[in-house]
């Protein structure tokens, strides 16, 4: 048994031999932990498929039972339901204010390189980056494996050593870049490692088939978003606007499906109808996996489901004010108010008891509304009418909303519920990149390059599927009786949406301003909110304006602030840089600005 490397600044010993699974929905990542066995046992094609294997199980996040130990779940959750939801202004934390408290700094950016929660996230994402890393190294050494399946294996280990170093990157921005071909174990965080990332998802798209035995496999357009998603990031507008191009002409999922919307917003957030034509690249979640344990149920999520309710726990990822009121509509034209939504916000029940009479607000609305946030008198998918704040820890503190798309239905919560631990984990898969998103940064970059036209088609796609009415929320027919089913003639509120027309993206900076309010729209609590204010160079001006609105209204962001140059990313974990000093008694790792 040899350990060849530490990987990163880890340092928490990885061995290449390291045979670490979990399960997720398909059979191939259904695999149990088979521990470390020797180099020559695991240099061959069935080898280097376990390895495989346990690069996708990394995917979850580290766990408070994950092989490293320490943290939990929540803290490297897959989704950064904290670090991109939260602290992008989409979601109050929720609870209350001692339940979790770490989370408030991450939130209101006081936090200081202390706070745990940046190790267990850096700790998670190294740790796939070393399975990564492992499967490509032993793959070397395997002399029976084909060249078709070298390709293969090569092209998904890379393309997941991509997403990992993706998401340290917006996350760290300056991370140290160990592969496998790395020798001192102690790298410094000195390069920029976009254009290995870009190198990493170029290979995978050159060399992965378009279509895979198994759903949960990365193919070849998987790759080809991420690239596109990568060039973006990055501001090269017109290589991610060729490539983007590609994806929505031909682009297919790995089961060969072409890329398309489907027809009912919510069946992305189904674990009956997902695995669908608009899947680029999903976590693969399993409920009831045999384990007993919650591990590949989305155990990162498992706090987020209403308190004292028929989930049990715990009250967390409360959507805010802020985001609800960005879901009104103008009665006449049907699209949202860019500047002003604020004004004249969505009624809530706000300081008013579960048992007291509430009207539910009347104006129009986009009716995503009602599949992203949890509201008073309305159904809460088939629970019964969300019961207002019965259902909520601190309406004061985290607001009166509670988060949906990660919410179970009742009458498959057999299936699709897991119920193994003290909070509920779920099959519902997280999206790491669906149709949806691509259309949208398709048209973030066609606007970039000049493309109105292009760029407002793209949105409106994305809006026409939004304004599909069979994929509206509709009333009970009987109120006491959840499970009665629903009125097909009587939408639950006040829907209306319409597209864009050339007057709203006559110019770069209106059809810019569109397209960025879409993403909130339509991606809303999936994680995606900071990080796309940040490289939108706008965050300062929306959190700091969010900070002044939402802090009126809930307790939990007051005396948050938004410090340019300082908040743009997340610090380097302390207990990292104090593992990194080397023989000369110096770090190698330095600390982001401001920290």
């Amino acid at each position: 048994m040899k350990i060849i490397k530490q990987i990163g600044s880890l340092y928490v010993p990885i061995l290449t031999l390291i045979l670490l699974f979990a399960s997720c929905a398909d059979s191939f990542l259904e695999q149990p932990a088979l521990g470390a066995l020797s180099e020559d046992v695991v240099a061959n094609q069935d080898g280097v498929e376990k390895l495989l294997i346990g690069a996708y199980g990394a995917l979850d996040g580290q766990g408070d039972d994950s092989a490293l130990g320490g943290g939990n779940p929540w803290e490297s959750a897959p989704d950064n339901w904290i670090y991109g939801a939260v602290a992008g202004g989409t979601a109050s934390k929720g609870s209350f204010g001692g339940d979790q408290p770490a989370i408030d700094p991450i939130a209101k950016f006081t936090t200081d390189p202390s706070n745990g929660f940046f190790n267990t996230k850096w700790k998670a994402l190294y740790e796939g980056v070393a399975r990564c890393n492992n499967t490509l190294s032993i793959l070397e050494k395997a002399e029976d494996v084909s060249e078709a399946d070298r390709k293969s294996i090569a092209g998904q280990a890379r393309f997941l050593r991509g997403h990992y170093y993706f998401e340290l990157k917006k996350m760290f921005n300056m991370v140290p870049w160990i592969d496998e071909t790395t020798e001192t174990p102690k790298q410094p965080n000195d390069q920029d490692i976009w254009p290995m990332i870009e190198a990493d998802f170029q290979y995978a798209y050159d060399n992965l088939a378009p279509t895979q035995g198994e759903f949960a496999r990365a193919n070849k357009w998987a790759a080809a978003a991420y690239l596109g998603k990568t060039y973006l990031y990055q501001q090269k507008f017109g290589e991610a606007k060729t490539i983007f191009t590609d994806v929505i002409n031909m682009g297919v999922n790995s089961a060969g499906e072409k890329y398309d919307l489907v027809a009912n917003f919510k069946d992305n957030f189904d674990a009956a109808t997902e695995n669908n034509a608009e899947t680029v690249f999903d976590i693969q979640m399993v409920a009831n996996d045999g384990t007993g344990l919650i591990t590949n149920s989305n155990q990162g999520g498992k706090l987020n489901f209403p308190y004292n309710s028929p989930f049990r726990c715990c009250g967390f990822l409360q959507p805010t004010q802020d985001l609800v009121n960005s879901y009104k509509t103008d009665e006449t034209t049907g699209l949202p108010d860019l500047d002003s939504y604020n004004q004249d916000p969505v009624k809530n029940d706000m300081g008013i008891s579960a048992d007291a009479s509430f009207t539910p607000y009347t104006g129009s609305l986009d009716p995503r509304v009602d599949w992203t946030a949890g509201r008073r008198g309305v159904p809460f998918h088939d629970w019964g009418y969300h019961p207002g704040a019965a259902w909520v820890r601190d309406q004061a503190y985290g607001g009166p909303y509670a988060p949906k798309k990660n919410i179970y239905w009742q009458a498959t919560q057999d299936q699709y519920a897991d119920q193994s631990s003290w909070a509920p984990g779920t099959a519902i898969n997280v999206h790491i990149i669906r149709f949806a998103d691509v259309l949208l940064m398709a048209a973030e970059a066609e606007a970039q390059a000049g493309s109105l036209p292009v760029a407002m088609e793209y949105v409106n796609r994305v809006r026409r599927r939004a304004a599909n009415p069979d994929g509206f929320l509709k009333d009970y027919i009987d109120p006491s009786d959840p499970l009665a089913g629903f009125d097909e003639s009587t939408n639950a509120a006040n829907y209306n949406i319409s597209e864009y027309t050339t007057a709203q993206f006559g110019s770069k900076e209106d059809a810019l301003k569109a397209i960025y309010f879409e993403r909130k729209l339509e991606l809303a609590m999936e994680g995606h909110r900071f990080f796309d204010l940040v490289r939108w160079g706008i965050a300062e001006q929306t959190l700091n304006a969010y900070f002044a609105y939402q802090g009126s209204i809930t307790t939990d962001v007051r005396g948050g602030k938004f410090i340019p140059g300082r908040s743009e990313y997340y610090p380097i974990p302390q207990a990292q840089i104090d593992l990194s000093v080397d023989e000369s008694g110096q770090p190698t790792l330095t600390q982001n600005p401001g920290y």
